[in-house]
C-alpha cells in the first residue's frame, strides 16, 4: 500500500543559523569570486555516511572536499528522533566536518511548521498532540522546542492507566523514567471531560508497537480525540468512509515511509514504514478497510513524498543564498545530486520530484547500505560502490574541476 502524499509545498523550516567553520566559509568566498558551481549535492546518512554510526569509508573526505570547493549539500534523511541541532553536532564529530543545524533535514523537520499553521485556527500551538515512537521523551523534547507547547506521549496515557495495554507493564520501570502526568486526566465516569488529543504524531520508530498501535488505533475510532470514547458514526454506511474518522478524530501523521533501513545487522531491519503497515492492517482488519472502501487518512512525509523535497531544496537554496551571500546575479541551481542506499525513497523520491525552481534531481544509488545489488526497484541515474565515488561521478558530469 502505498502511502497518502503531501500535496502541499511544505514551508522553509526556521532555525537559529550559525556558521561554525572557519576553513570551509573561506573556501566559499574564494569559490564566489571565481566559479559558482551551478550544482549542489543531497545525501542520504544512514548507509551513505553513516552505517550503524561508524562512517562509511570516503564520506568525510567527500563532504571536506564540498567544502573546500565551495558546493552546496545538504543532509536529507528520513531518520529523526533527535533536534536538528543534536543530531548535526553528532554527525559532525563522527565525520570530523563541521556542519550546521541548516545543513540538515530530518523526516519530521516540516511537522515545525504545523506549530502556526496556516492560519490561527489550525494551528497546534497550544492544542494537545500525542507524539509517537523515539527513545524515551527525545522526541516530546524535540517537539516542543518546535515550538508545540502541549506534548503527550504514549507513555504518559500508560502510566495514568496501564489498563489501556496490559502487555506493557514489563516497561513500566521504562516509562516511569520520563512519563508526565496527564495535562488532564481521563475521566471514567465521562471520558468527554477528560484528555483530548487533537493531533497525533508518529515522530520516529516506535519502540513499543503494541502500545502505540492500540493508543492510535483508540484516537482514530474515538469521539472527537478523547481518550476512553467510541465513535457512534463509526461502521455508518449513510456516512462517508463509511462514518470511520467523520467524527473530529486527531489527524494521523507520518514522518518516515521507509519500510527498512541499514542498521548494523547484516540484513536491512523494519523501519517507520513497517509501524505503519502493521497499523493499516489492524485497521483494516477492525474497519474493513480498502475491500470495504475505507480508507486510514493520514499524511506522510518524509522521501520519497514530493513535500518533503520541495522542502529540502527549499533549504538548500537558502544555504546557497547564504553562502554566496553579496554575489549579484547568482545563477541558478540547475542540477541537484541526490546520493541514498534505499531506492524505495532516495531514488524514487529523486526521480519523481518535479522542481519548482527548475531543478533537476539525478539519483546516485550506492551500495553501502539499503540495495543489495542487481535490478533495483527504481532505476537511479548511476550506480556506484559508495559516496566517495558518486560524488567524484557527478563532479565529472558536472565537469567540474577541483
Amino acid at each position: 500500500m502505498r502511502p497518502q502524499i503531501a500535496s502541499r509545498s511544505l514551508g522553509l523550516l526556521q532555525r537559529p543559523t550559525k556558521l561554525s567553520w572557519n576553513i570551509g566559509r573561506r573556501a566559499i568566498q574564494t569559490a564566489s569570486s571565481s566559479r559558482i558551481p551551478n550544482f549542489a549535492f543531497a545525501f542520504d546518512i544512514d548507509g551513505v555516511l553513516l552505517r550503524a554510526s561508524k562512517p562509511i569509508p570516503g564520506a568525510a573526505d567527500s563532504l571536506a572536499l564540498l567544502k573546500k570547493q565551495g558546493i552546496p549539500f545538504i543532509l536529507l534523511t528520513n531518520g529523526g528522533g533527535k533536534h536538528e541541532t543534536e543530531r548535526v553536532a553528532e554527525i559532525s564529530e563522527k565525520l570530523n566536518v563541521s556542519l550546521d543545524a541548516s545543513d540538515i533535514v530530518q523526516s519530521h523537520s516540516p511537522f515545525a511548521e504545523l506549530v502556526k499553521g496556516p492560519d490561527e485556527t489550525s494551528a497546534l500551538e497550544h492544542k494537545c498532540v500525542l507524539v509517537a515512537g523515539g527513545d524515551g521523551d527525545n522526541c516530546r523534547r524535540v517537539a516542543e522546542q518546535y515550538g508545540f507547547k502541549n506534548v503527550v506521549t504514549p507513555g504518559d496515557i500508560f502510566m495514568a492507566n496501564p489498563s489501556i495495554w496490559p502487555f506493557s507493564k514489563n516497561f513500566s520501570e521504562y516509562y516511569k523514567t520520563f512519563a508526565r502526568p496527564l495535562p488532564k486526566p481521563v475521566d471514567p465516569t465521562d471520558p468527554t471531560k477528560g484528555l483530548k488529543i487533537d493531533a497525533v504524531f508518529v515522530f520516529n520508530d516506535p519502540r513499543d508497537w503494541g502500545l502505540d498501535a492500540q493508543v492510535i488505533m483508540d484516537l482514530l475510532l474515538s469521539r472527537g480525540g478523547h481518550v476512553g470514547t467510541l465513535s457512534e458514526k463509526n461502521g455508518r454506511s449513510d456516512l462517508p468512509n463509511h462514518g470511520y474518522q467523520q467524527d473530529s478524530q486527531p489527524h494521523l501523521y507520518f514522518s518516515n515511509p521507509d519500510l527498512y533501513w541499514a542498521a548494523a545487522y547484516p540484513l536491512p531491519r523494519l523501519g517507520q514504514g513497517g509501524f505503519r503497515e502493521a497499523l493499516e492492517g489492524v485497521w483494516a482488519a477492525t474497519t474493513g478497510g480498502p475491500s470495504k472502501g475505507i480508507e486510514l487518512k493520514k499524511t506522510v512525509i518524509g522521501k520519497p513524498c514530493q513535500g518533503t523535497y520541495e522542502f529540502a531544496e527549499r533549504q538548500l537554496l537558502r544555504n546557497r543564498a547564504k553562502n554566496f551571500k553579496g554575489v549579484s546575479d547568482l545563477p541558478p541551481l540547475e542540477h541537484v545530486y541526490m546520493v541514498g542506499d534505499n531506492p524505495e525513497s532516495d531514488i524514487l523520491g529523486a526521480n519523481s520530484y518535479r522542481s519548482g525552481n527548475g531543478s533537476k534531481w539525478q539519483s546516485i544509488l550506492v551500495r553501502t547500505g539499503v540495495y543489495p545489488g542487481g535490478e533495483p526497484a527504481w532505476t537511479p541515474t548511476t550506480i556506484a560502490d559508495d559516496v566517495q565515488k558518486g560524488v567524484q561521478w557527478a563532479l565529472q558530469t558536472s565537469k567540474w574541476s577541483s
